[in-house]
């Protein structure tokens, strides 16, 4: 069974050719397969982006959501023909590895110390989420992580090293089902009363639903940057390397940079992420 009949019949249901083929439609003349880490997905902006790339050229985006650990680890086998994710230091080893060309920013949004309103560790209104985090391990209050090697918990880790902590013992909480994904580890975190690093968009899609207070916010060391990267053709030649260079073209230029810009400001009332081509905000790091 070659690659793409596989995900196919394994994760057919979790992309937009779904939704855009309609019941009983005949097989897209054309398919990109993209793993993307699962919060762009999640929020909603991935299955926006694919329906308006296919409403443009036809081409259906085929994707699955995990971890940005997770999805670099599935590219390796060469089951995909780009990535979206948001791990700087993994994304540089799987270029240098060899799995990956041409990485692109494409949008960001940021990160955000949430917690109960009671805030036992006191670190509301803290400038500094470093220092929130010293607080937090210093009165032994409960914090969820991922654990899973998600872009997420990849930048909590960072958060923890910059803080000088290593994290660990009974108020620090692995949740088991981390790999789940972020809107999961959010509401296991609001069901414990626990703090928790979160990506703004996840909190501004479920905050209706939860207890959670926003605690820490607005930071540089708390931006969340969202990049495509192609696989590499020389390494997987069955890749469909002329629709992976479409998509990401079309994803830096003005029509889907536009849609981020806007996405969610209807329903939300402010915008769950920030258009990025350029970059306009440049990763530390790059």
């Amino acid at each position: 069974m070659n690659r793409r009949a596989f995900l196919g019949t394994a994760l057919g249901a979790v992309a937009t050719a779904g939704a855009v083929n309609g019941a009983g439609a005949a097989e897209p003349s054309e398919v990109v397969l993209l793993a993307s880490t699962i919060g762009p997905v999640d929020a909603g902006i991935v299955p926006a982006l694919a329906a308006a790339f296919h409403a443009r050229t036809g081409v259906v985006v085929r994707f699955v959501g995990a971890g940005t650990g997770a999805t670099l680890e599935m590219s390796k086998r060469g089951e995909f023909d780009l990535v979206m994710v948001h791990a700087l230091s993994l994304e540089k080893k799987f270029m240098a590895d060899g799995f990956g060309i041409d990485r692109r920013d494409v949008m960001y949004n940021d990160f955000v110390l949430l917690g109960p309103a009671a805030d036992p560790a006191g670190i509301k209104g803290t400038s500094d989420p470093k220092a929130a985090l010293r607080r937090i391990a210093e009165a032994g209050a409960r914090f969820v992580t991922r654990g899973d090697n998600s872009g997420t918990h990849v930048a909590e880790k960072a958060l923890w090293d910059k803080a000088g902590i290593q994290p660990g013992g009974v108020w620090y909480e692995v949740f088991e089902k981390g790999s789940s994904g972020n809107g999961p580890t959010l509401r296991h975190a609001d069901e414990r009363g626990a703090y928790v690093l979160m990506d703004r968009a996840t909190w501004v899609v479920l905050k209706a639903k939860l207890s959670l207070a926003l605690l820490v916010e607005n930071h540089p060391d708390l931006f969340n940057f969202i990049a495509v990267i192609r696989t590499n053709p020389e390494r997987f030649p069955k890749a469909n390397a002329a629709g992976a260079q479409r998509f990401a073209d079309w994803l830096v230029g003005d029509e889907a940079q536009a849609l981020i810009a806007g996405f969610g400001r209807a329903e939300y009332g402010a915008a769950l992420f920030f258009a990025n081509a350029g970059p306009k905000v440049r990763p530390p790091g790059l």
